[in-house]
């Protein structure tokens, strides 16, 4: 991944033309027009080898013509050309080229342009794509219909229909962008490249994305986490509709439940986006979440003039998972001076139709009061006796006096409406035109806020609690060891337990008399059921009985047994049957969990109803591993059989907390297991008293790789914590930063002196703001690492230095960052995080590590030179020094580091 030569796509200062024409109607004529016609104030360049002028300007009839290297260069010629092209741009220095050509289907055309680019690190959009545009400084490198308006917004799209059309209706609507990318076939410049750059690009404040294919879902994942920590992103996916693989697909349910959509789903919300479900959407949402409104929950309360309208809302809410407010006693008693007894409604707060705007304030902040509501949504209908202006305006008032006040309003109507939705906007209150587009934006908000504290939670690679690792492992070596790639239940149920997972005892009986008298061992009622690598759901070939009460009853279950699996499934090999004890959980639930294994992001949790029925009630939450508790009870929650948990009735609550532990359990066993591809546990009982596996199936992987390589999202690696000593004999405690050090990194940076500050970074700071120290503390452990140095034996004690390392996308060499606090100077900490990061860099195998350093640092380039960096002047900037050292040099030396 990387934003290498990406400013040539967005910030141009020569564009070259390849293909330009004046034969109308042609693709190389319009992106002449665009080009030409946008405002670009920079050199516009055709080439063309038949004509004298392009628009009136001087044409070349090829690149080695050009007068001056472009830094970017359109291309529209015949697929065949493309790579020579790139070739020959490459080598007079252009940076970047977007190929609008099509043509690239022959998978040798399209690896020619990839061997043409890479010697000169030149980066191409597309190909088969509309092109680039960035309207802030006239740049329309495509062949739209129109050239957008200059705003804040960067719209990225997989389809080129879908861009155009977003271009025409934004333009409608005066919505402005800073960039807008037809991504095309995405040889090299893809949607994780864009979301870096458009991440640190200061004229967006936005993105929305148009996603149809990820093509390398850790790249995305790392893309999208970076992105999302630093502005809201959007997204709308195509293909939600898609077939959904049923039961004979997999050997598992759960491979079956988690459908390629729902893995898009639990992906993008781990990434902290927004996904919308259409293009308006994608717009509203935009501007709904820069009214900065973060609700801590669901439960929005309802102000009205119009009982009609009040009904729609609370219909939406209900529709949309969100919930009313539940009101305190006082509060509603102070709402009934406002209200109308024969117009109340227990779902809103409706108030007269003639309510003046004195009434709306009052009401309004009634309710801003009460601490049982998240939002209020204020609403008003037009009326003939009432003045909607005066109530907007009291409506600004009452928000604007409790800044941050979660407040959204929808003035229904269109021309008694219009002043007042111009009133909201001009005073940052999000406003809207009809019930449930208020009630989908304050979902919205929930939603994002939700996705965004998903975002933060980093869970560890390593999870506490007690593991036997060698238990699992022998199990899973004789599965190996015989040729199987299928678990028995037995040993299915042995790995669970290894991991703390409580299973019901089962026995191995080899034929019915056998089970008969294993059952009068366990005591009756018990369970029978065929054991059988082969079949994969032994329901549904008459293999499971329950509640056998006699040794009878068993032995003839038994041969019932065998006679129907022999006819439904002649081919499978029966080795006998599993008996074990009925658990007798009258008011337990049952729920399946589970592990799968997508394609693209690897491998899947999944925890639902469960049962025989599980596939058809498909009621089923995805999430991504690594899992923690916070993000397996977000999991959970998602299901619609975590409502029936929760109690009602005479039923107790059941112990959720317990699934949400079994849940953490696989993620980690699939973590310490690479060979594990799918994982039932069907059913798992669970009410107040705990959990309990009564059936379990384990399907395994041919080839494996190292733990965790699979994984989507990696995890916090907290088997780099250590304890290291510095040369001076003072002892630290060294660990990967995490997000919730951005507390004691602003504190760390608060307490250093205002000149060791700036020496870090480059600008005089008295203070860091939150999002800065969010880039600085949420970083993604794949391309970033970062250490914290504590005081040895105080791990979450104040920080006392941070040692940074970002790798470039070709992992071959990374920038380090580096500061001590000031008054921990002198004792050896700053050599110390030096050595961490380096050796650091050796196991990631990176050649080089290099640094900018201040010419007046001298104390950071004396530590340099020590540690065999070597200096040279800054290209750009003649107050700067470039520090480099060869890694595996370094460590040639033998210089001492800590034990990690």
């Amino acid at each position: 991944m990387t934003i290498s030569n990406l400013d040539a796509v967005f910030e141009p200062k020569a564009i070259a033309l390849i293909g330009a024409s004046n034969r109308e109607g042609s693709v190389g004529a319009v992106l002449a027009r665009n080009l030409f016609g946008s405002g670009f104030v920079g050199p516009v360049m055709p080439v063309n080898p038949h004509e004298q002028a392009i628009r009136s300007s001087v044409n070349f009839r090829s690149v080695a013509d050009l007068p001056i290297t472009p830094d970017l260069a359109v291309i529209a010629t015949p697929a065949p050309s493309v790579a020579n092209i790139i070739d020959e741009l490459g080598r007079r220095g252009c940076r970047a080229a977007v190929v609008i050509s099509t043509g690239f289907a022959d998978p040798v055309l399209r690896q020619g342009l990839l061997n043409a680019a890479k010697p000169h690190r030149l980066r191409i959009v597309g190909p088969n794509c509309i092109g680039v545009m960035s309207p802030g400084i006239g740049v329309n490198a495509s062949f739209a219909h129109l050239t957008p308006r200059a705003g804040d917004i960067a719209f990225v799209s997989q389809s080129d229909s879908i861009a155009t059309a977003v271009l025409d209706w934004a333009d409608v609507r005066e919505i402005g962008f800073s960039h807008v990318v037809s991504t095309g076939d995405m040889c090299d410049v893809d949607i994780g490249d864009l979301l870096d750059y458009l991440a640190l690009d200061t004229k967006t404040r936005a993105i929305l994305l148009h996603i149809e294919d990820i093509t390398d879902a850790p790249k995305f994942m790392t893309a999208a986490r970076i992105a999302a920590r630093a502005k809201p992103v959007v997204v709308i996916k195509a293909g939600r509709s898609a077939a959904v693989a049923g039961p004979s697909a997999s050997h598992s349910h759960s491979r079956a439940l988690a459908d390629e959509d729902a893995v898009y789903d639990a992906a993008l919300r781990r990434a902290g986006m927004l996904r919308v479900d259409s293009l308006r959407e994608l717009f509203e949402a935009v501007g709904t979440l820069a009214s900065a409104i973060r609700p801590k929950g669901n439960r929005l309360a309802i102000l009205t003039n119009g009982g009609g309208a009040g009904l729609l809302a609370a219909d939406a809410l209900s529709d949309l998972g969100g919930q009313l407010a539940d009101l305190s006693p006082e509060t509603m008693a102070k709402l009934a001076r406002f209200t109308r007894p024969d117009e109340s409604d227990p779902r809103f707060v409706n108030i007269p139709r003639d309510a003046s705007g004195s009434l709306y304030g009052q009401a309004l902040e009634t309710l801003l009061d009460d601490p049982g509501q998240d939002a209020v949504l204020v609403m008003n209908t037009p009326q003939a006796l009432a003045d909607g202006r005066g109530a907007a305006e009291a409506t600004v008032a009452s928000a604007k006096a409790r800044r941050g006040a979660p407040v959204l309003t929808c003035w229904l109507g269109e021309r008694a409406a219009r002043e007042s939705r111009r009133l909201f906007a001009a005073r940052g209150i999000p406003t809207y035109q009809t019930p449930d587009e208020s009630v989908r934006a304050f979902m919205q908000l929930v939603n994002y806020r939700r996705n965004q504290d998903l975002l933060m939670q980093t869970p560890p690679a390593i999870q506490p609690g007690a593991a036997d690792g060698a238990k699992a492992r022998a199990v899973l070596s004789r599965a190996a060891g015989e040729g199987r790639s299928v678990l028995t239940e037995p040993e299915a149920k042995t790995l669970l337990s290894a991991y703390g997972i409580p299973v019901v005892q089962t026995q191995i009986a080899h034929s019915p008399d056998e089970a008969a008298a294993l059952a009068g061992a366990i005591g009756f009622p018990v369970a029978l059921k065929i054991l059988s690598q082969d079949i994969a759901h032994k329901s549904d070939v008459g293999g499971v009985r329950l509640e056998l009460d006699t040794p009878e009853m068993v032995r003839e279950a038994g041969e019932h047994m065998l006679k129907l699996v022999a006819e439904r499934h002649p081919g499978a090999r029966i080795e006998g049957f599993t008996v074990q004890a009925m658990i007798q959980r009258p008011r337990a639930h049952e729920l399946i969990l589970g592990v799968g294994t997508n394609a693209l992001f690897g491998p899947v949790l999944l925890v639902g109803q469960g049962g025989t029925a599980a596939e058809v009630i498909a009621d089923r939450a995805i999430g991504l591993p690594p899992l923690n508790l916070p993000l397996a009870h977000d999991m959970i929650g998602r299901t619609k059989v975590s409502r029936l948990m929760k109690g009602y009735r005479d039923w107790p609550a059941a112990d959720s907390d317990a699934v949400a532990a079994t849940l953490v359990k696989l993620s980690q066993l699939i973590a310490d297991f690479d060979e594990i591809a799918e994982l039932d546990i069907n059913p798992l009982l669970v009410d107040e008293a705990g959990v309990i596996a009564l059936d379990a199936r384990v399907v395994l992987r041919t080839t494996t790789g190292a733990p965790r390589s699979r994984f989507a999202i990696r995890p916090y690696p907290n088997e780099l914590e250590h304890v290291a000593h510095s040369r001076s004999g003072s002892s630290f405690f060294l660990r990967p930063i995490r997000p919730e050090d951005e507390p004691g990194i602003v504190e760390m940076i608060a307490r250093s002196d205002a000149e060791d500050v700036r020496l870090r970074f480059f600008a005089p700071m008295k203070r860091i703001g939150h999002a800065f120290a969010a880039r600085l503390t949420q970083i993604d452990y794949r391309r970033e690492m970062a250490f914290v140095a504590t005081r040895a034996g105080e791990a979450e004690g104040d920080i006392l230095g941070v040692a940074r390392l970002v790798s470039d996308p070709d992992e071959k060499k990374a920038e380090f960052g580096i500061m001590v606090r000031s008054d921990q100077k002198g004792r050896g900490l700053g050599w110390l995080l030096m050595e961490t990061i380096l050796d650091y860099a050796r196991r990631r195998g990176l050649s080089r590590v290099y640094g900018e350093v201040l010419g007046e640092n001298r104390a950071m380039l004396a530590m340099a030179e020590e540690l065999g960096f070597r200096q040279s002047p800054h290209p750009e900037d003649v107050a700067l020094r470039r520090v480099e050292v060869d890694v595996e040099t370094y460590r040639a030396k033998g210089r001492p580091v800590g034990e990690m």
